[in-house]
């Protein structure tokens, strides 16, 4: 089966510009290498979303999941490894591959790793990404957090409420030897390796295009937090999946 979009990605921007898609007409797959609803899902309390005076990450991007399933999105949760540009696009994956007539990125971004020195100074311990997924499994135990940005901040704030001790070190510096897990905040980089050979990127390695979301391959749209720009908010990763949405459309009626 051909579809008319195939979405990269099931977080915020991926999964509105599948619900502008649906309600357009058009069948859209939308393709997931985790699960739905991208790094905002970790949030507890999102107070900046309109409408909404306090919300979980988890809850909105699920209320969102489900409407754009309910319009006839289809969601597969499969690692994307390749894809061919040409008038039909070939996206490849771990399990078998699709054909589109238009692609949107939606990859967002993933947690930057330690450094090689700090890694093998953790040893066996546990390293995480997420305190709200792992730190229940801490509880009265000392932790260490890397990082020194908001991330960070957020992280020492909510371990500190479970955990025993929370220890704050910076890159590099020496993880305490009693610390039973590592938890990392030390910023995000795109999730941009599928696209590198399709399209320019920034020095970061962000896809860099105008703000109608368009990238140098026609028919193919980037969307959310993996574009170079200068705002990642939920609002700004919505409104990219309504843009490149919109400019699918017009791809398509050509």
């Amino acid at each position: 089966m051909k579809y008319d979009c195939i979405i990269i990605g099931a977080g915020m921007a991926g999964l509105t510009a599948a619900i502008y898609l649906q309600r357009a007409g058009k069948n859209a797959l939308v393709l997931e290498s985790k699960i739905h609803g991208g790094q905002i899902i970790n949030t507890i309390n999102i107070e900046n979303w309109p409408g909404d005076f306090g919300v979980s990450g988890a809850e909105l991007m699920q209320k969102i999941y489900e409407q754009a399933k309910k319009l006839g999105a289809k969601v597969e949760y499969e690692e994307v490894i390749k894809i061919i540009d040409g008038e039909e696009k070939v996206v490849k994956t771990e399990d078998g591959e699709y054909l589109a007539d238009a692609i949107i990125i939606a990859t967002g971004t993933n947690p930057r790793k330690m450094s090689e020195k700090q890694t093998a100074d953790a040893g066996n311990r546990p390293i995480s990404y997420c305190a709200t997924c792992d730190g229940a499994l801490y509880k009265n135990k000392p932790v260490v957090v890397v990082g020194s940005g908001n991330t960070a901040k957020h992280e020492i704030k909510y371990l500190e409420g479970i955990c025993s001790k929370v220890y704050h070190i910076h890159h590099d510096d020496p993880i305490p030897k009693d610390a039973e897990a590592v938890f990392v905040a030390i910023g995000r980089v795109p999730a941009t390796e599928i696209v590198k050979d399709l399209t320019e990127l920034d020095k970061d390695g962000f896809v860099v295009s105008g703000e109608d979301c368009k990238m140098s391959c026609p028919g193919v749209f980037v969307a959310g937090d993996c574009r170079a720009k200068a705002v990642r908010q939920l609002v700004t990763a919505s409104s990219d999946g309504a843009i490149a949405a919109d400019g699918v459309l017009k791809y398509l009626s050509k």
